[in-house]
């Protein structure tokens, strides 16, 4: 058996620079129980029972061992980890078709209605339809508002994240209110 003394004082970077050197999956396990609350949490906003964020968190994590010689190491670790499960829980999304229920609602919105996409109006919606709407718009417009709103992230750390620039991020939330306003309008 190891010692995870010294391994404990590694930084996440020199940890996975030594998992990548070495491919030691004990190695990994610290990484995993240094990250998989957080992961799981991110998880959970996309998903639809506690179990299915559970599965999700393990099939990150094992994608995550495969993938990990792509980290380059120019950004924290854990930024890195924030964005894979990001584009992973959006992928996952995707391919459940929630998109596809984006579009037959957005079909029923008339244009020419006004559309209060503030922030402020944002704020205002109630839970249970908030959650509703999540669940229906493009996983993309979720994560980006998720990430925004409900984890508190600058515009800077998201344009980092998402490798945009930074006005591009602002647009992009206001898309995303605007679609959040529309479906919200209009849900039952």
């Amino acid at each position: 058996m190891k010692s995870t003394k010294g391994i404990s004082l590694l930084s996440d970077n020199e940890l996975v620079q030594k998992i990548i050197k070495t491919n030691d999956t004990h190695l990994f396990a610290v990484l995993y129980d240094r990250h998989a609350a957080l992961v799981y949490n991110k998880c959970l906003g996309f998903a639809n029972s506690r179990e299915e964020a559970q599965d999700l968190t393990h099939d990150i994590f094992i994608k995550l061992f495969l993938k990990l010689r792509t980290f380059k190491g120019t950004a924290k670790f854990s930024t890195w980890l924030y964005s894979f499960t990001y584009n992973f829980c959006v992928n996952y999304v995707t391919r459940n078709n929630y998109k596809k229920n984006e579009k037959n609602i957005e079909r029923e919105i008339p244009d020419s209605e006004e559309i209060d996409a503030s922030e402020e109006a944002l704020f205002e919606m109630k839970t249970d339809k908030l959650k509703k709407v999540l669940e229906i718009i493009d996983p993309n417009d979720k994560m980006i508002l998720l990430m925004k709103y409900q984890d508190d992230i600058s515009i800077k750390e998201i344009s980092e994240i998402l490798e945009i620039g930074e006005s591009a991020v602002k647009m992009r939330l206001k898309r995303a209110r605007e679609k959040v306003m529309n479906v919200y309008k209009n849900l039952k």
